[in-house]
Formats: C-alpha cells, sequence, structure tokens
C-alpha cells in the first residue's frame, strides 16, 4: 500500500482504457484549503485596548489545519501507522482528536495549524479558517459573502471576535481555491497515472485564465477585513494583516528520491507527477503565485509572508526526508512534511493530501511567530534548516 493504491487489480498501461477508473476514484481531490474558537477567545465585548491579545488566523486549508493528523507517512495501513497516525485511540481512529468539531464538517482546524502553533505570542490564538474556502468565503454576507460548510463568512465570524479581543493580527491564507489548484493536481497526477502525457503546459493556460481574477478575490479579502476592524474601532495602526502564500509539497524533479521510471512514486511514494510536472509546480507555479500575492499584499497595505521555500527538503518524496516505519519511528527532524496521495483513503479522507502536516505546521506556526515579532518590513520569506525541526525556521526579507 502506499499514497497511491492501485484499487481493482488495476495496474498503469499505456492505453486509457484500462486505467480511467483508478483515475476517477483516486483523484477526488479538493483542495483542502475551515468555527471554533482556541486559545482562550474572550466571551464578552471588549474595546481594542481592553480585551485579550490575539491572532486570528483565516481563509483556507493551508492555514486551517488540514493534513494536521499526520507525522510524516507510512505505508502501515493498521494501527497507529507506525506511530505517523495521530487520531489512533488504541483501538480504533478519532479525527476528532485533532480536528476537534470540525472533524465532522470538514473544516478540519487541527491542534497544531499554523496560528495554534504559534505560541509565545498573543494572549489568545484563534482560528476560523476553513478547508475548502474561497475568497467569497471570507467577505462580508452584505457585501458579497457566502456562508460554507455551515458557517458563516469569515469576516462576519471576524466582528465578534475583534469586539471581545484586542487583535492585533490577521494571518490570511486564501486565493488557492478560487485558482483551481486542487484540480491542477489532479491534472497532473492523472497525466502521470494514466494518459502519460504533462500537465504543466495544458494546466499553465488555465492559471493565465483564472488568476486575474483569484487575485482580485484575495484583494478583496484584505479590504473586507479592514472594513470589519474599522467598524470595531480598529485603528489601522492597531493591528496588522499579514497574507501568505503557498509552500510546494512536491519536490524538484533532481531531488525526488524515487526514479521517473517505474511505479514507486505512486506504489510507495504518493507522490505521482513527471519531472517536467515536478519542476514546473515548485519553479514555476507556485512562485507565481506567490508573486502575485505578494503584489496585493503590497497594494493594500498588508505584510507578506512567502511560503515558497517553507516545505524544502521535506516535501513529499523529498531526498532529504524520509518515510515513517517501525525502524525509522516519525521525526520532526527527517521525515516529510506535507501529507502524500492517499488515492482510495485508505488512511483517511483524500482532501488531506498535498498539505502540511502536523510537522509542516509547527513549521508554519513559528514562520507566523516570527512574523508577529517583525512589525516593521512589508514582506519576508520563510525557510527551514536542514535536518532541524520547526524551531529553527528563519525569515529573511524579501
Amino acid at each position: 500500500m502506499s499514497g497511491f493504491r492501485f484499487t481493482h487489480s488495476l495496474r498503469p498501461t499505456r492505453g486509457r482504457s484500462r486505467t480511467r477508473r483508478l483515475a476517477a476514484v483516486a483523484l477526488s481531490l479538493p483542495l483542502a484549503f475551515g468555527a471554533v474558537l482556541t486559545a482562550g477567545a474572550a466571551p464578552s465585548a471588549a474595546s481594542p485596548t481592553t480585551g485579550p491579545t490575539a491572532i486570528v488566523s483565516m481563509g483556507d486549508s493551508y492555514i486551517s489545519g488540514e493534513a494536521g493528523r499526520w507525522r510524516g507517512n507510512s505505508l502501515t495501513n493498521s494501527g497507529s501507522r507506525d506511530g505517523s497516525d495521530r487520531a489512533w485511540t488504541g483501538s480504533g481512529y478519532d479525527p476528532a482528536a485533532v480536528y476537534g468539531p470540525t472533524a465532522a464538517n470538514g473544516c478540519h482546524r487541527s491542534d497544531s495549524a499554523e496560528v495554534r502553533s504559534a505560541t509565545g505570542t498573543t494572549q489568545a490564538l484563534i482560528n476560523i479558517a476553513c478547508s475548502g474556502a474561497v475568497a467569497r468565503n471570507v467577505f462580508r454576507a452584505a457585501n458579497g459573502g457566502v456562508a460554507f460548510k455551515g458557517e458563516a463568512p469569515q469576516a462576519d465570524q471576524l466582528a465578534g471576535i475583534a469586539a471581545a479581543n484586542n487583535v492585533k493580527v490577521v494571518a490570511l491564507s486564501v486565493g488557492g481555491n478560487d485558482l483551481g489548484f486542487a484540480d491542477i493536481i489532479a491534472t497532473c497526477a492523472t497525466d502521470y497515472m494514466v494518459w502519460y502525457s504533462y500537465c504543466h503546459d495544458d494546466q499553465q493556460a488555465v492559471v493565465d485564465a483564472k488568476i486575474d481574477t483569484a487575485m482580485a478575490g484575495v484583494g478583496k479579502a484584505v479590504d473586507e477585513i479592514r472594513a470589519v476592524m474599522s467598524a470595531q474601532g480598529y485603528a489601522a495602526s492597531a493591528y496588522r494583516i499579514v497574507l501568505q502564500s503557498y509552500p510546494s509539497p512536491i519536490p524538484r524533479a533532481a531531488e525526488n528520491r524515487y526514479a521517473e521510471s517505474g511505479w514507486s512514486r505512486v506504489s510507495t511514494g504518493g507522490c505521482p507527477f513527471w519531472n517536467k510536472d515536478s519542476d514546473w509546480a515548485r519553479d514555476s507555479l507556485v512562485p507565481q503565485i506567490a508573486n502575485r500575492l505578494k503584489g496585493v499584499a503590497a497594494a493594500k497595505g498588508a505584510q507578506f509572508l512567502d511560503l515558497r521555500d517553507m516545505l524544502q527538503g521535506r516535501e513529499v518524496c523529498a531526498r532529504q526526508s524520509r518515510l515513517v516505519s517501525a525502524s525509522q519511528p516519525a521525526s520532526a527532524a527527517s521525515s516529510e512534511w506535507a501529507r502524500w496521495i492517499d488515492s482510495d483513503s485508505t488512511q483517511g479522507p483524500v482532501q488531506e493530501s498535498m498539505h502540511p502536516n502536523h510537522y509542516g505546521q509547527l513549521a508554519q506556526g513559528r514562520c507566523l511567530a516570527l512574523m508577529y515579532a517583525a512589525v516593521t518590513g512589508s514582506a519576508y520569506t520563510c525557510r527551514n534548516t536542514v535536518g532541524a525541526d520547526a524551531s529553527k525556521m528563519y525569515l529573511t526579507a524579501s
């Protein structure tokens, strides 16, 4: 078994008909990009200067905590999966142990989500992001916002939080679902497993067609946050918005520990991507998105947190990292920091695929804590230190 397990005795061939069902089963892959307040949100109203200090995270799955259930990736399907499955109770699996009540609605706000891991910062660490959210799920309902997974638009939730807390930072991750990042991943994986063709050429055209609209939505989301904060009596100088980009969950071709030939990338690694597509995703797609988000942040007066290199060497199938096994326990220093693609949900829901896992989220939290301390400067890049855990994340001005 592995990240991509073949079902119904199918094996990839160069013909299309024999593998269509595999792709249909394997690639229902929504970008889990979801509202419980965490870490001490005050229940009563307070002015911005008298409530407990707070950081609030908003947006999609890359900040909500999707895949926080996992410490690395293991081929073992039973029990604790060699200690990688944090939902293991000793007799079964309880995703709510990691995602709390949001295990039920799919928002998947984990106990190790970025803001929850930004320790040593504010008194309250509040997560209202939801896996799968798009920009309109952030807008206020009165201005085009749409409820999502049974929860009010996030800007409307923020209004109550801002009234009850002294919000110092609002961290926002959004735009990937508007761009259709999940569909891009699914197409690239299908092209590897089924069609023996590349995805980067036609998917670049998809990105080109959608990115302006997606970035306009991100800009409006920032405006909506500012409108809410202003309505709650906050001066623009009283808080900061940190807009962040997305890390690449897959490595460059030269940094993949599995050869392109054969099927170990699928059957063992859970990273079904051609070399050319991997290089495009890592060195073209992810930077394109990051650069455009940086432009939005600059235009809207927000700080920018560039995470494009955050998982460098820790990606799914990265040569510098390794699978978890009985002889190689889960390790924040050497295990993968992103969730592989588990095509038929053998070890949990497919929506967790290609997201920072528990270790990756600890790293994100450290990045956010460093940004909290960076009260000046408009843009920073956060990177990891080879062979070290999240405590050695560091920022550089960008």
